[in-house]
């Protein structure tokens, strides 16, 4: 058997969990090093990379800002009044990250998830980033892992993430990776989100060569969120044997999102994503999701960017719970 921790270190916040009938999400996650049971409905692994980043970022910073932010939240969500602590729920820790070679990050995020759906082969993989580079190692893992099956790919982004690679593997350049290398195909990619000014002539010739779909963030609220999720789900669904969710936290309007990146004005609302990932977490088909491109460095001060992504990432726990863990 593998050694889990060799490409993953335990994480540098451990919370002090409480009982009792008030908890908060700190109490409710357990350090997986704690317990040794491979029964998880849902491991969080933490990915600190963002040296891969075409924009000047600190998103390396945002898994251990992610665990700090569990006190702000307990485990009832009252939009549908339950309370999803019966989710068993583990921090994996991180992987490992070499100081300057990006490759050889890319390189221990695929052997971290290797081990990690070696050691805990049924639970729901979500993986915090991290710069969106972190998509196409965690991808290929889940394929080398299942050679004879298909993915798909939902990605919500304000970029197509399909510039070319003469410059190395960026955080501009996963969705391009996957399908250049025959991981994904592009037919079986949904990207959901595009406005404004933000890709450019050639990506979207790209986009088209490889046959990826493009949902614009107009058409999405001209069809409304829950016919266009049934929609490209009931597609996905008859393509691939199971689906990768792919978060892009720049999808958000710069004045939900501050603390991302690539901030642009003309984004989706914080509302939208929320109801988007709780869509996307009544489909079992979906088994690993990640969530990146969030510094909190570049945050304001009430951490507006730190909390919507932890609100956008229990979200689409729950969903899961009260869809699929419960029926």
């Amino acid at each position: 058997m593998t050694n889990l921790y060799e490409h993953i270190q335990k994480s540098s916040i451990v919370w002090m969990r409480e009982q009792g009938k008030d908890i908060k999400v700190k109490d409710w996650i357990i350090p997986a090093w704690e317990e040794d049971r491979q029964d998880w409905d849902a491991v969080i692994l933490g990915v600190p990379l963002s040296r891969s980043s075409i924009s000047a970022s600190a998103a390396s910073e945002f898994p251990k800002a992610f665990r700090s932010a569990w006190e702000l939240f307990t485990t009832y969500y009252f939009d549908e009044h339950v309370d999803f602590r019966g989710l068993k729920v583990a921090d994996i820790g991180d992987a490992r990250m070499h100081y300057t070679d990006i490759l050889q990050c890319h390189k221990n995020i695929e052997a971290a998830m290797d081990s990690i759906q070696h050691h805990f082969p049924n639970s729901f993989y979500t993986s915090i980033g991290g710069d969106h580079s972190i998509t196409a190692p965690i991808v290929r893992s889940l394929k080398h892992k299942n050679p004879d099956k298909s993915i798909g790919i939902v990605q919500l982004d304000t970029h197509l993430d399909l510039r070319d690679l003469s410059q190395g593997p960026t955080n501009g350049t996963p969705i391009r990776q996957l399908v250049e290398d025959n991981i994904v195909k592009g037919e079986n990619i949904y990207n959901i989100g595009l406005h404004g000014f933000y890709n450019a002539p050639s990506l979207i010739e790209a986009a088209q060569k490889h046959k990826i779909n493009i949902i614009s963030l107009k058409q999405l609220r001209k069809q409304g969120i829950p016919a266009l999720i049934q929609v490209v789900m009931e597609q996905l669904q008859k393509k691939v044997d199971f689906v990768y969710l792919t978060v892009d936290m720049d999808v958000l309007d710069i004045s939900y999102a501050p603390g991302v990146p690539a901030s642009t004005p003309g984004g989706m609302r914080t509302d939208e994503l929320f109801d988007l990932l709780f869509e996307l977490g009544k489909y079992p088909s979906i088994t690993a999701m990640d969530f990146v491109c969030i510094d909190p460095h570049r945050d304001n001060k009430v951490l507006s960017t730190v909390k919507a992504t932890t609100y956008a990432v229990l979200t689409a726990l729950v969903s899961r719970y009260i869809h699929i863990k419960t029926n």
